[in-house]
């Protein structure tokens, strides 16, 4: 079995994943290695008009789907998430929405000390980089992760806004800016005619970093536990398993669905 060291193992690709990968190997004296166990990416992943075909997708999506319960009629609802590099980000209707803000003050109310959404606020305004009319206070503008306004109009769109309005629901030009209810225009993770995929955004221009490993295809069997501490994971790539210890840390960040079913393996380090 072929052995690896790095400094950090993130597990997952997909939003987070992808962020952290690029985050953590910006410091060049961290080894960062990041394990997806998708495909490095789909053709129609990059034009935003092919999320439809990658909805239901077995190449590029895990098709999840829930338990049937009583709230569902005994149904199970289908769960998309990404199996590629960028995971959901790279399959999904492309809607930036930001948290409401009340979330976070209350999270900060509750004992979440830095959680509120004024203290939150220049992290969101750093990660984006918006092309739109806003107010810049809320916004960001050279951040990496680039979002667009729509432009569309027409009788559609103004009829569907008078029809809000006639029911007390209020236009709000920004609806990730000072006032986040109401109706409006959707914002996209889109530049150009091109989805921006965190892969894109975050993966893509980190991809020349010495010391940042991107391994697609390789699926994470489970973590190495020395005691109670993880050093590692067992992965397997190209039919050959290996493991990777991290010397400060691992992150899983394979979805709710995968992380939380990683098994665990014990070592002798």
């Amino acid at each position: 079995m072929e052995n690896q060291v790095f400094d950090y193992v993130v597990v997952g690709a997909g939003s987070a994943g992808s962020v952290l990968a690029n985050r953590l190997s910006a410091n060049p004296k961290h080894e960062v290695l990041v394990l997806e166990a998708g495909r490095e990416s789909h053709p129609w992943s990059r034009i935003p008009v092919g999320f439809a075909r990658l909805i239901q997708n077995p190449a590029a999506n895990w098709l999840y789907s829930s338990e049937p319960d009583e709230g569902t009629g005994q149904r199970r609802i289908p769960i998309p998430r990404g199996k590629l590099l960028g995971g959901s980000s790279s399959i999904n209707g492309m809607v930036f929405v930001r948290g409401q803000s009340q979330d976070y003050d209350t999270w900060a109310q509750l004992g979440n000390r830095g959680w509120s959404y004024r203290e939150v606020l220049p992290i969101f305004q750093d990660m984006e980089s918006y092309q739109g009319d806003a107010d810049d206070e809320y916004r960001g503008r050279g951040g990496p992760l680039r979002v667009t306004e729509s432009n569309e109009s027409g009788a559609i769109y103004d009829a569907l806004i008078k029809a809000a309005g006639e029911v007390g629901i209020a236009y709000t030009k920004d609806y990730n800016g000072a006032k986040q209810d109401g109706i409006g225009m959707t914002q996209a993770t889109i530049r150009s005619g091109r989805r921006m995929s965190t892969a894109v955004c975050y993966l893509d221009p980190a991809r020349s970093r010495t010391n940042l490993t991107i391994k697609a295809n390789a699926l994470t069997e489970c973590l190495l536990l020395d005691g109670k501490r993880c050093v590692g994971v067992r992965y397997t790539a190209d039919g050959q398993q290996v493991e990777a210890r991290a010397n400060r840390e691992v992150v899983v960040s394979a979805g709710s669905p995968r992380s939380s079913g990683l098994s665990r393996c014990s070592t002798d380090a």
